[in-house]
Parts: structure tokens; C-alpha cells; sequence
């Protein structure tokens, strides 16, 4: 008898053992861990940009609980800064990090999802990606490349960019050497301008050797870094042809789709997190940097002439136009863009506008 309860008991353990093991099983296939890489456009330690992106691996590391941990690479250290859309793409590397107008030469429409030329500021474009279909056009437009874009955060309105010669009028574009990316700088080709395609780390050099004779960055935070006033004169504003532009975050799409559901849901969580904490921090450090420039290095601020912010607005419609006929998708984010500047336009006139307006002081 003994025996015969010695067994019951014995099953009935080894029952509720492996009842156990069974109901732990999905726990312990949750707790595999993914090791990515990320490559960026960024140089080293480039403020917010470069250092979002160490932002974001730490967090996505914490929020995961050290089950997706990425190692990030500025750019050159392992693939060349405009190659990093390429080595996502075809899975060399898990992750990268750049800004949707360098990759222009894929497809048109990427374009948009950067900066347009007098469109959206970082508000409105916020707006559009989250509010509109801003987001679900920039999955459409890169699933072809396969790849899962987030927005990254925006820089605000940049400045206008450094010249080493004053533009009184719009033929003073005609026959300047520029690195200015995207619309803004098809919009410079179309005044008479050479553009130059310029990763980050090369622009200084370039500029002081007079490879170029301008170039438009961020603003004041990074130009001080970057030391243009040590190359260029002349410092104009506003960026009328990034008025409020956005970085992008881009993931293979295999490997996030290969990820959990809760891992995928932690990048698209830290991602935004990052969008918000971007553009906090121009916003809270250009004024100060700006101060710096101007007081400390005697910089010159120069605003452009009305004449030719209006000629620069005319050729921009005409780029805009050219450039959605290139491709159907490009068509179809234009379509989707202008629509919305609209609405939100409406809206910012009597809000956004017409209060900074009203605090603006008197001459």
C-alpha cells in the first residue's frame, strides 16, 4: 500500500511538473534575445541626431528588458553615411538612421517625408504623419525597399544656410556651388545653382577649400558645432526650404517583423518617445547657440529679401510638380500633402500665426 501511494504521489508530481513546464513554455520562448546593428548618416557624437540614436538603442535595451539590444554605428564606421538606407535594405544590418530625402534616388516620394520647401512645419508634419496618412504613405512608399520607417523627430525650422556671398536677389543663386539636399535643393538647381550632395562630416572641409561656396545644415545648435562660421560670411535665414524637417528611423522589414509583438510594439514606443525628446532639444538649445555665434564669433545674420523668398516659393511650386510626376507614389504623397497644408494651414492662421503675430514687438 505504501508503495502503490509512493507512485500516485509521484505521478501526480510529475504531472504537475510538467502542467508547469508547459504553462512556462511561451515565457521562456518570449525571453529569446535579438542582437541588432544600426548604421547612420550621422558623424560621432553629433548632437541629438547621432546621440538620438544611442538614445534609442538604450531605451529600446531598457524598455525590452535587454531581450533586443542594438549596437549603433555612426556613419563611415561601418558602411559610408548614404549606403546606410541600402545596407538596411537588403539586410546587412538590422537598423539605420538618416533623413528621407537622401534616399530620393530609390524613389521620388521620400522626399515629403523629410522637408518641403515653404510646406509643413514640425507641428504640421507631426500632424500629418500621426494625425493624417503622412505615416501610412511612408510605410507604402519603403515597403518596395524593405523597410519599416519611424519618424524621428524634427529639427524645427532650420536656417537658411551659409554663403560666402550675400543673395540680394534670386540670379545671385546662378552659378553658386551648394550642398543642400532634397526639394530645397532641386529648388536652387532650378535658380541657376550647382548642388552639392554632402554627407555631415565632409561639409566643413568642403566649404573651406571652396569645393563649395554654401551650404544650408540645421541651425545655430550644430552650426556652432560644425564651425561654419569659420569658412562662410554670411548667415541667412529662415529655411524656407526646410521649415520644419523630420529624420527617419528605418528597420529591415524581415527582421522587425521577425521580432515579437510586444518588441515590435517597445521600437515603435521608443521610437516616438525620441520624436518628442528631438525636437525639445533644438528647441530648447538653438537660442542659446545662436547667441554664441552672433555675440562670441560675430557672425553676421542676414534675412532673405522678400523678393526673393517669393521667387524662391514660385520655382518650389514648379519642383514640387515635376517631382510628383516622376512616380505614381510620388503623385499620391504630393496629392496627400498639399491636401492637408490646407486644412492645417487654415487653422494655423488664426492660432498659431496670428499669435506670434501679435507678441511680435514693434519696430
Amino acid at each position: 500500500m505504501n508503495r502503490r501511494n509512493f507512485l500516485s504521489k509521484a505521478g501526480i508530481s510529475a504531472a504537475a511538473v510538467a502542467a508547469v513546464t508547459t504553462v512556462n513554455a511561451p515565457a521562456v520562448i518570449a525571453q529569446k534575445k535579438f542582437r541588432w546593428k544600426m548604421v547612420t548618416t550621422w558623424p560621432p557624437k553629433l548632437p541629438v541626431f547621432q546621440e538620438g540614436c544611442e538614445r534609442l538603442a538604450k531605451r529600446i535595451g531598457e524598455l525590452s528588458d535587454g531581450r533586443l539590444t542594438i549596437q549603433v554605428f555612426a556613419g563611415g564606421e561601418l558602411v559610408p553615411p548614404l549606403e546606410s538606407f541600402e545596407a538596411v535594405s537588403s539586410g546587412t544590418v538590422e537598423a539605420g538612421s538618416g533623413a528621407a530625402y537622401y534616399w530620393a534616388g530609390k524613389e521620388a516620394a521620400t522626399q515629403w517625408f523629410a522637408a518641403v520647401p515653404f510646406g509643413l512645419n514640425a507641428q504640421g508634419m507631426a500632424a500629418w504623419f500621426h494625425g493624417g496618412d503622412g505615416l501610412k504613405l511612408w510605410e507604402e512608399t519603403y515597403a518596395p525597399f524593405n523597410l519599416v520607417p519611424r519618424p524621428s523627430g524634427s529639427t524645427g525650422v532650420q536656417m537658411g544656410g551659409w554663403f560666402n556671398k550675400k543673395i540680394e536677389t534670386i540670379d545671385d543663386y546662378k552659378g553658386i556651388k551648394m550642398r543642400i539636399p532634397g526639394l530645397g535643393g532641386k529648388v536652387v538647381s532650378k535658380a541657376g545653382g550647382t548642388v552639392v550632395l554632402l554627407p555631415g562630416g565632409e561639409i566643413f572641409t568642403s566649404l573651406e577649400r571652396g569645393v563649395i561656396d554654401a551650404t544650408e545644415w540645421v541651425g545655430p545648435l550644430h552650426d556652432l558645432r560644425m564651425g561654419f562660421y569659420q569658412a562662410a560670411k554670411y548667415y541667412y535665414y529662415p529655411g524656407w526650404h526646410e521649415p520644419g524637417t523630420y529624420l527617419d528611423y528605418f528597420f529591415n522589414k524581415h527582421s522587425y517583423e521577425s521580432l515579437p509583438k510586444d518588441l515590435q510594439h517597445i521600437i515603435d514606443a521608443a521610437c516616438m518617445e525620441n520624436e518628442q525628446w528631438a525636437l525639445a532639444q533644438f528647441d530648447a538649445q538653438n537660442g542659446a547657440a545662436l547667441q554664441t555665434l552672433i555675440n562670441k564669433h560675430k557672425v553676421e545674420m542676414i534675412k532673405f529679401p522678400d523678393t526673393v523668398l517669393s521667387a524662391l516659393r514660385k520655382l518650389a511650386e514648379e519642383v514640387l510638380e515635376e517631382e510628383a510626376a516622376k512616380s505614381p507614389m510620388a503623385k499620391k504623397v504630393n496629392e496627400s500633402f498639399k491636401k492637408f497644408q490646407k486644412v492645417v494651414g487654415s487653422w494655423g492662421s488664426i492660432s498659431e500665426q496670428a499669435y506670434y503675430n501679435s507678441i511680435v514687438p514693434k519696430a
